[in-house]
């Protein structure tokens, strides 16, 4: 170890120990300690054919590493790769003599410890990779990839190999543990790249990336966490309570279970030889498994086999969770630079493996993410779209600065995003989780698309499925669209609102501006009333503060949940938040919305990275005290041991919504968060049930009418309403017109100024008449709200809880909310 290197990193070589003869057996290992940097240095200078630390989970202790020296490694291994690559370390490590693609070697001509050999044909880009006829798995992929600027070609021939130890189960949960201890996403990315990108790296690639997204994969299993407690408990013996109390605390069942194994000894495995194959074919295996005694067969034929740390990912990965902390973009960019971009518009796994052409061998390894940079967004029939998404506008400065080219105000319809994908006859359904509808929310439309778009053959559609009120034609609110609350609207039909176009045909619009995305739906759809209608909006030219601030009030007075802005120009990126949303929550930095101050009495243990952090105590509704008035299905884990010295929480929501699961008068709030910790605040001057009902009561009357004037509002034709709807773009306003150009210098030297703080002001002044008029209708109202709720025979005590009076008689003639 050279005294002049600064460095305190060290790591040992593990190696056999000369100095040491057993007279039974091989020498005992001896560790060799060096610093990073040196000991890389002479990985440097080794032949090809060294071991040497291919990836992160060749280091044992890597876990306990601090960032910084994970950090270091990581590039270290980084740039022996670039080295060994040019020095030919890209060939198998046990070198054999070259044989022609057509020859299969047998076992006398092969030893036995080869399993392949590799001859490289340059001329032609080939690579060609012969295996034992009694070693292949799977039939020959061909990928063929074209460069369009250099018209060169590539072709891969490529034998899966079950048996390589890239496919190994436990290598691929040693990546997983890689990936887990890095805190920086871009180390993450670089895990999975090192992984793949190592010399003889002929691994099934599909199947690993497949593994390391459980969440994207659509296979059901049928199965949760009680039901895996369960059948452990039944198949080794153990203890129902003991390992449900285990899970509660960990917060995760996979965890519970191999603790389980290790402490108990339950399984002598260290290192199983199952391969990723096989660990795909179990999971698929297990989607027709429904009965219990099927599922204990299959879990225990998988238990026997496999170790302790094998156990606890193979779990995982039927919960979809490998609890990495690494999401698809990660994962991807570790693949190609565009996978990931690519993947959002084509949600198929193995299309975008195909298209990255990764699966490495030889010399051809690196060569194929260079002649593909980049990868076409485009999109395919049957495979979802990740829908683009919204992010909160504040303010009519911020949607002018993001519109620039002027934009198109859209109602924002409370309902369910839908996707739809025709092919010729046959409709598909896609919810915005990219996963099918339920029928029931799309049976009575199924009918009405083909009169909308008669012309069409294939094309994909992005909309919004509700009911609406067939009399007046106005949404209705969020929820409706069930079963049973369908039924209580008989003036209601499910309707489709339709406001954005992918697909038409052959041609892809994903890259075509929203203005001819939006020309091209009206020219070639049909509405359908109260059934299949395009989305109502209107246009706003660029710096048009006054039209936009006119808008959001109307659909705030209408009881919409607000607007969606778009910029003309723009196109579809699959989910990116590049669209703006102004709802009632987001204006004057949530002022505007509904909230109230509340006691904490309970809560829910939590299944995520941070479930173990709080201890438990049993949520049994037995146990459950008096003081604590709840129904069965929402009864929580942890309660405080005195409502009376509970922390007060304000909690703010879009809305106040009715739901029966809540004792509260059935009042919940939608879109619940805290906003601040009330520490002026005790149980006592906390929102009482009474002011609560009244603030519910009020806030139902102002969904049909706003506290803005009448005078902003230009015409009294609603927004949702198809009459008199203004979305055409005047010649004036377009772009390049020297109208366009005069009017946005003006309006933004004006409008952003003068129409921003007027409507600002607009809100003070609303919420300041909203504050006044509760203030009055407290006094009023307050009276008659307590009186309705009163016990028979009883009038309400103005005092109500805080009532200072104690004799008997008082108490009988009063009633006390």
């Amino acid at each position: 170890m050279p005294r002049e290197c600064p460095h305190a990193l060290r790591l040992a070589k593990i190696s056999p120990n000369p100095f040491v003869q057993n007279t039974e057996g091989p020498p005992p290992d001896m560790k060799q300690y060096f610093h990073a940097n040196c000991l890389f240095e002479t990985f440097f200078k080794a032949r090809a054919t060294t071991k040497v630390i291919e990836e992160p989970g060749d280091i044992e202790g890597w876990s306990e590493m601090t960032q910084e020296d994970k950090d270091e490694v990581i590039k270290l291994i980084e740039e022996l790769q670039e080295v060994r690559a040019k020095k030919g370390g890209n060939v198998t490590k046990t070198p054999q003599k070259k044989r022609s693609s057509d020859e299969i070697p047998t076992a006398a001509k092969t030893p036995s410890s080869s399993k392949k050999t590799i001859s490289e044909n340059i001329e032609n880009s080939e690579v060609a990779i012969t295996v034992k006829e009694e070693e292949v798995k799977k039939p020959t992929k061909i990928a063929t990839k074209r460069n369009e600027k250099e018209n060169t070609e590539i072709t891969i021939q490529e034998e899966q190999n079950e048996e390589s130890k890239y496919n190994s189960f436990y290598k691929f949960c040693k990546l997983c543990d890689v990936i887990a201890s890095i805190s920086k996403y871009t180390d993450k990315s670089t895990a999975v790249k090192i992984f793949i990108n190592k010399g003889d790296y002929d691994g099934d690639t599909l199947t690993l990336i497949r593994l390391l997204l459980p969440g994207i994969d659509q296979r059901v299993y049928n199965i949760k966490e009680k039901q895996i407690i369960k059948h452990f408990a039944t198949l080794y013996g153990l203890s129902h309570a003991e390992l449900t109390d285990a899970y509660k605390n960990d917060g995760d069942v996979s965890k519970t279970i191999r603790n389980i194994f290790e402490d108990k000894k339950l399984s002598t495995v260290n290192k199983s030889n199952w391969s990723i194959q096989k660990v795909d074919r179990w999971l698929n295996r297990l989607t027709q498994l429904t009965k219990d005694e099927e599922q204990m067969t299959h879990i225990k034929f998988a238990a026997k086999r496999l170790s302790p740390l094998e156990l606890q990912y193979l779990l995982r990965l039927v919960k979809k969770d490998l609890r990495i902390n690494a999401g698809v973009k990660h994962i991807l960019d570790g693949l190609h630079s565009s996978a990931y971009e690519a993947f959002q518009s084509c949600h198929d796994l193995d299309e975008i493996v195909n298209r990255c052409s990764l699966y490495y061998y030889g010399s051809i390894k690196g060569r194929l993410g260079d002649v593909i940079a980049t990868m076409e967004v485009c999109t395919k029939l049957g495979t979802p779209v990740l829908p683009m998404l919204a992010e909160p506008c504040k303010s009519v400065e911020q949607a002018m600065s993001k519109c620039v080219n002027g934009m198109y105000a859209e109602i924002k319809y409370d309902g369910e995003r839908v996707q739809v994908h025709k092919n010729g006859t046959t409709f598909t359904y896609y919810s915005r989780s990219l996963k099918p509808v339920q029928h029931h929310k799309i049976s009575h439309l199924e009918k009405f698309l083909p009169e909308a778009f008669p012309e069409g053959l294939d094309l994909i559609i992005d909309a919004e499925v509700l009911l609406v009120d067939t009399l007046s034609g106005k949404p209705l609110p969020f929820g409706t669209l069930g079963v049973h609350k369908k039924q209580m609207f008989k003036d209601a039909s499910v309707c489709l609102f339709i406001f954005d176009i992918l697909q038409y045909n052959d041609d892809n619009l994903l890259s075509r501006p929203l203005i001819e995305r939006k020309k091209l739906l009206k020219k070639h759809m049909t509405e359908v009333p109260n059934r299949v209608m395009m989305s109502n909006y209107q246009h706003i030219p660029s710096g048009d503060c006054a039209k936009l601030k006119t808008l959001i009030w109307k659909a705030i007075d209408e009881g919409l949940e607000g607007l969606v802005l778009k910029d003309i120009n723009s196109t579809y990126e699959p989910g990116k938040r590049h669209w703006l949303k102004v709802k009632k929550d987001y204006i004057d930095e949530g002022k505007m919305a509904d909230s109230a101050d509340l006691i904490v009495l309970g809560a829910y243990f939590g299944t995520g990275n941070k479930g173990s952090l709080i201890t438990r105590i049993d949520g049994d509704f037995n146990r459950v005290p008096k003081w604590l008035c709840c129904s069965r299905s929402v009864v929580p884990d942890f309660i405080v041991m005195d409502p009376k010295t509970a922390p007060i929480w304000e909690i703010t929501g879009a809305e106040f919504s009715k739901s029966e699961n809540h004792t509260a008068e059935g009042i919940s709030i939608r879109f619940p968060r805290v906003t601040r910790v009330r520490n002026d605040k005790d149980w006592k001057t906390a929102t009482s049930l009474t002011e609560l009902v009244v603030r519910n009561e009020l806030y139902n009357r102002s969904k049909s009418k706003s506290d803005v004037g009448d005078s902003i509002f230009d015409d009294e034709i609603p927004l949702y309403a198809k009459d008199g709807m203004s979305n055409e773009i005047d010649e004036e306003y377009c772009k390049d017109s020297p109208k366009h150009v005069e009017i946005t210098q003006k309006q933004k030297r004006k409008h952003y100024v003068d129409d921003n703080n007027s409507l600002d002001e607009d809100i003070k002044e609303a919420r300041g008449k909203r504050i006044k008029r509760e203030k009055v209708d407290d006094k009023t109202q307050n009276i008659e709200t307590k009186s309705e709720m009163c016990q028979e025979g009883k009038t309400a005590c103005k005092y109500g809880l805080e009532c200072y009076r104690k004799s008997k008689e008082h108490r009988e003639k009063y009633w006390h909310p």
